[in-house]
């Protein structure tokens, strides 16, 4: 299969389907199904296991995210109709869906592969800041990050002004700033070597009349990179979505699904969370007609998951979707933490070795909770990557892990709600040569240091 799932079907059901308040839909139908399908399914969280190892309860929570998406559906707010699915059509999306895919261009293309629970296979790496940045930082940024060797794909930090002017979401200003990122990217890629690099891109374009604008192979966009395609917190869409479903689907780029249910809202607790993660990955599949779900679960107060309350469900909907699916999903990484702060190492080291035991693929990494302008380096991406690479060759127990995972925490967990928001990029790499300081380099060196001593075996 594609990467298109009955395209023309689904979306028709976008204007035919049951019709709901929106008002209604959370309250009234999610989040009584999600809680009584929980307690179905018997789903019970132990924060002092961030990685259980619990087959069967990891099953139990594959069919309790396969039930929630039949029942509950994406809702449309824009036609206030739910989109639904069968029982049989997600079979058929699942055995159809593929395991694997090239991605990126010529000599810099990677293969993209399912990873198992406890899987030597190493996890296939994405970069991003997952921050906004000044115009003038955004290039520099783009290079610092295609210098990384362990860089599989890499999603560019966002522009919010161009030119000067203000980036307005769904005006010209917004087309220039895609134009701007695009264009960065490129060149950023082809200067240091790596012109085929995979792109997530790109983050500047808010509205649907950016995203397409720069669709184009000679010098945007290409079919060998992907976009994120967003659901709304909680399973909604708008019709500015499902546009860039069908443009993807029809210019033939590959798509991603990006969610981000929230611990403490709507979806409850840990259990909720887990459960509606896997229910994102199949509304991914089978509606947005993506070929890898990002999730990026996180704590309704720190806007973290790099806690336990959030390891957990991390955890143990990866092992549910390993051991049930042959799906591509990446764990996305929002850490309390700042720049050039050993606190920032730690959460990103956690949270890279909780996702890889666990069957995960690394999306690395977002700091200071993805608020604020400038605070995102490679080098924490470089932390989440090396580790990622480290557990996975030594063929990490969960077990292990997990005793690793508890040794981290007790690093950092306190202060979860007080996190140093650390530097910004320009105070801890070169701008005009893009490296690290030595400053920087030297913390990453030390903490990294302090990891191995806890078992993880870095290659180099």
């Amino acid at each position: 299969m594609t990467t298109a799932y009955r395209l023309w079907e689904i979306q028709d059901r976008s204007n035919t389907g049951p019709q709901m308040d929106e008002d209604d839909f959370l309250p009234k139908l999610f989040t009584p199904k999600l809680q009584e399908i929980v307690k179905k399914y018997e789903i019970k969280c132990d924060h002092g296991n961030p990685v259980p190892v619990d087959d069967e309860m990891a099953d139990r929570i594959w069919k309790a995210g396969w039930e929630l998406f039949r029942e509950v559906g994406l809702y449309n707010t824009d036609t206030h109709r739910i989109i639904k699915v069968t029982d049989d059509e997600i079979k058929e999306a699942l055995y159809m869906a593929r395991g694997q895919y090239w991605v990126g261009a010529g000599k810099d293309a990677v293969l993209w592969q399912h990873r198992k629970v406890e899987d030597t296979l190493p996890p296939f790496c994405i970069y991003s800041g997952d921050a906004t940045c000044d115009e003038s930082l955004h290039y520099s940024q783009c290079l610092a990050y295609l210098k990384e060797p362990l860089l599989d794909g890499f999603c560019a930090p966002i522009l919010e002004d161009s030119m000067g002017q203000k980036i307005r979401s769904a005006g010209p200003t917004e087309i220039n700033g895609c134009t701007q990122h695009i264009y960065n990217l490129r060149l950023a890629a082809k200067q240091t070597g790596r012109p085929g690099t995979f792109f997530v891109a790109v983050g500047t374009a808010e509205h649907d009349s950016g995203q397409i604008a720069v669709s184009n192979n000679e010098w945007g966009v290409r079919t060998t990179d992907t976009r994120i395609l967003g659901t709304l917190t909680e399973f909604k869409t708008a019709d500015t979505l499902l546009n860039r479903v069908v443009h993807c689907a029809q210019y033939g780029c590959f798509t991603g699904n990006l969610t981000g249910p929230i611990y403490g809202g709507w979806c409850g607790g840990s259990e909720g969370v887990a459960v509606a993660l896997v229910a994102y990955s199949l509304n991914g599949l089978c509606i947005y007609g993506a070929m890898f779900n990002q999730h990026f679960p996180f704590h309704l107060n720190w806007g973290s998951n790099t806690t336990r309350e959030l390891l957990w469900p991390i955890s143990m909907a990866g092992q549910a979707m390993a051991r049930n699916s042959n799906l591509l999903y990446t764990s996305n990484g929002f850490a309390n933490a700042g720049p050039m702060t050993e606190m920032l190492f730690y959460e990103t080291a956690c949270h890279a070795l909780v996702s890889t035991v666990s069957g995960w693929h690394l999306w690395e990494m977002a700091s200071t909770r993805n608020k604020y302008r400038n605070r995102a380096t490679p080098l924490e991406a470089r932390m989440g990557a090396e580790v990622g690479h480290a557990v996975a060759r030594q063929g990490m127990t969960r077990e292990k892990a997990n005793e690793i995972a508890n040794k981290l925490l007790a690093k950092y967990e306190d202060q979860a709600a007080t996190a140093p928001m650390g530097s910004q990029y320009q105070e801890c790499y070169d701008v005009d040569k893009a490296v690290p300081t030595s400053e920087h380099l030297d913390m990453f060196k030390k903490v990294k240091d302090e990891i191995a001593e806890m078992g993880v075996e870095f290659l180099f």
